[in-house]
Parts: C-alpha cells; sequence; structure tokens
C-alpha cells in the first residue's frame, strides 16, 4: 500500500488578497514532489482550500492508497473531520471538490499540527506570492 503524507498551507497578503498555495508530498520520510503556484486573489481559507485540492490531485496522479493530511489550519482539519460545518459559499465548491477527491483513497487521516511543523508548505505558499508580486 502507498502511504503518502501530504503537508499544506495557503498565504494570503491582505486577506482577501494576492494568494498563493504550498504544497509539500512525502514518502517514507522523504520529499518527493513540492508545490509552490501563485493562485491570484482570494483569502486565507480558499488558499488553504486550494492547496488541499492540488495535494489530493497530485496523490491521485501518484497512485496512493493512503493519505495523510497535514494542516496548520484548524477550520480546515475540523470542517474535513466533520467537527464544523462550511457555512461560507467562497469555499463550499472546494469543500465538495476536496470531498470527492478525499473517496478516491482507502484511507484518510486529517492532522492539525502547530505552524513550526509546517513551514516548509509556508514558505512555498509565501514565495508563489512574493514572486508573482514581483512581476
Amino acid at each position: 500500500m502507498t502511504k503518502l503524507d501530504i503537508y499544506i498551507d495557503g498565504a494570503s497578503k491582505g486577506n482577501p488578497g494576492p494568494s498563493g498555495i504550498g504544497v509539500i508530498i512525502m514518502k517514507d520520510g522523504s520529499v518527493i514532489r513540492q508545490i509552490g503556484r501563485f493562485i491570484g486573489p482570494g483569502t486565507n481559507n480558499i488558499a488553504e482550500y486550494t492547496a488541499l485540492v492540488h495535494g489530493l490531485q497530485e496523490g491521485l496522479l501518484l497512485k496512493a492508497d493512503a493519505v495523510r493530511i497535514r494542516s496548520d489550519s484548524e477550520l480546515l482539519c475540523k470542517q474535513l473531520n466533520g467537527s464544523y460545518r462550511v457555512k461560507s459559499p467562497n469555499i463550499a465548491g472546494l469543500y465538495a471538490q476536496a470531498q470527492s477527491l478525499l473517496g478516491g483513497f482507502k484511507e484518510v487521516s486529517i492532522q492539525h499540527i502547530p505552524r513550526e511543523q509546517n513551514a516548509h508548505a509556508d514558505r512555498l505558499a509565501t514565495q508563489a506570492v512574493k514572486d508573482a508580486l514581483k512581476r
């Protein structure tokens, strides 16, 4: 069984404002894929969910059976685990897309982690915004 750890983060300058995503995909403790991408204007929550969707899509492309999503967004984790309802129409579509993608895996766990443990994904998201604003 192929298991992946997917670290995700979103960054928004201004919230809403220019936004980026960071995704780190690890297998057996080694980084196998990194994504840092500018996504245009949005809120931090939109960026977080967009990072999740990208990470899940990559996990499916890598033919993973199991994924462990790790995020420092307490809101995202609690919504995905069913503790909180999704009230914002801005993220409802991304939430639905994420739920659909999660169905493609045999095992899924969602884990809220401290920001310090998500620094690599945060750097990718923040750098994507900085690079876009330089252009």
